[in-house]
């Protein structure tokens, strides 16, 4: 079991006793149907109507809670006509909305859903079921419970959400099989543990993301989707959203991103340059010779790059709250990364040019006359490597020990 998880637990833990001594506050309260909202008067009655209906037969203590963006169409006065809390949140994005909307809600459950009437906000049974069951994320699933013609667009429906809830599956292990979905429950202590921090469409991606590498327990339930009630198009834009999403999940996990793809092309190039370093390689009547090795060579450097950029993406992550700390990378952070790498850099660069300058003298030989081209392209080649190497393996340990710098959480 991982520090990350016991830590986990120790929070989680804390945080159910500190409600236990709050249950008398009034505040405190079962339930938080969050909405986010910008110039959505056409459909937020008909979302609020049904959210308080199903509220009234729920038997929870419970509140609707609209998270506005800066909607100029009277949607706030809606949304208090009816009996619902308006929070405004200032700083534009999807995410914005609903960070700043759950931030400010006093349940220790919430549901969010878009507030656009494709969401059934009458049938939240099944979510509360299972946060009842202690699970800290319920995903709703819309290809289990029913899509509604017209309400999604067929590339969405056999083309994006299933190909990004396939990665998100591959890359991190989420057993919701609707990734998207906009309808989920979730328990507010959970959130906070979350530290989410994106603003835009990211935010939905990085819920499920981090629920997953904190190791939080998931569930998925079946739930509707309709097609949506208004007249204007929606805010989304289906193929920039989802390169936005794809982009997002992919630097979540560097090590995908980054570094297997790094390490299998270093073993590969490697075992292609090293081999070739001495003299030619004939498979069959094919013979590799320098113009091999210099590819090669360029997949070596890469393959290398490739790895240093994902640890360095993955230190990045840990800073910002995007990801999660990791063993390694901690012991990385503690270790004298910057002495080391400018000394592995130094070296590797000097042993470079020690060979650069022995090709030279050897030149020099025969007069800077003509040379066998094999054995000097080859040292050439050789010295180039350890110049690059060791200059990238420098200027990584700076950029390592900048990151592994002790600071104060920032103040707000």
């Amino acid at each position: 079991m991982g520090f990350d998880v016991l830590m986990y637990r120790f929070n989680k833990i804390k945080d159910s006793m500190s409600q236990l001594q709050d249950v008398s506050n009034n505040d405190v309260i079962d339930l938080t149907i969050l909405m986010p909202c910008l110039n959505e008067a056409e459909t937020l009655a008909i979302c609020i109507k049904k959210a308080s209906k199903w509220l009234s037969t729920s038997g929870l203590k419970g509140e609707i809670l609209i998270a506005d963006n800066g909607s100029t169409d009277g949607s706030q006065s809606i949304a208090t006509s009816l009996g619902a809390r308006v929070v405004q949140v200032s700083q534009k994005g999807y995410g914005s909305a609903l960070f700043h909307g759950a931030e400010a809600s006093k349940g220790r459950w919430i549901v969010m859903g878009d507030s656009d009437d494709s969401y059934d906000f009458g049938n939240l049974d099944v979510f509360v079921s299972k946060l009842r069951a202690d699970f800290d994320l319920v995903m709703g699933n819309r290809f289990l419970g029913g899509i509604a013609d017209g309400a999604m667009p067929w590339k969405n429906k056999y083309i994006g959400n299933p190909i990004l809830t396939w990665i998100g599956r591959l890359l991190f292990k989420c057993p919701a099989k609707d990734f998207h979905c906009g309808l989920r429950g979730f328990r507010k202590d959970a959130f906070e543990r979350m530290d989410l921090r994106t603003t835009g469409m990211e935010f939905a991606s990085e819920m499920v993301i981090k629920a997953n590498l904190f190791e939080m327990r998931i569930a998925e339930v079946p739930t509707t989707l309709s097609k949506d009630g208004r007249s204007r198009p929606p805010h989304l834009k289906p193929w920039r959203d989802g390169w936005r999403h794809l982009r997002f999940m992919m630097l979540f996990s560097p090590r995908w991103l980054f570094i297997i793809p790094g390490f299998l092309l270093s073993i590969l190039s490697g075992g292609a340059y090293f081999a070739l370093l001495l003299s030619p390689v004939q498979i069959g009547k094919v013979i590799f010779d320098i113009h091999t090795l210099f590819f090669a060579q360029t997949g070596l450097q890469l393959g290398v790059m490739a790895i240093l950029f994902g640890i360095i993406t993955r230190m990045i992550g840990i800073r910002e709250g995007l990801l999660p700390d990791h063993r390694l990378i901690r012991k990385l952070q503690n270790s004298p990364t910057l002495e080391v790498g400018t000394l592995v850099g130094i070296a590797l660069m000097s042993f470079g040019v020690y060979i650069g300058i022995d090709s030279l003298m050897s030149w020099k030989f025969v007069d800077f006359g003509p040379l066998e081209q094999g054995s000097l392209l080859r040292a050439i080649s050789f010295s180039t490597l350890l110049i690059m190497l060791g200059g990238v393996s420098f200027v990584t340990s700076l950029i390592l020990g900048f990151l592994a710098l002790p600071t104060r959480e920032q103040r707000y």
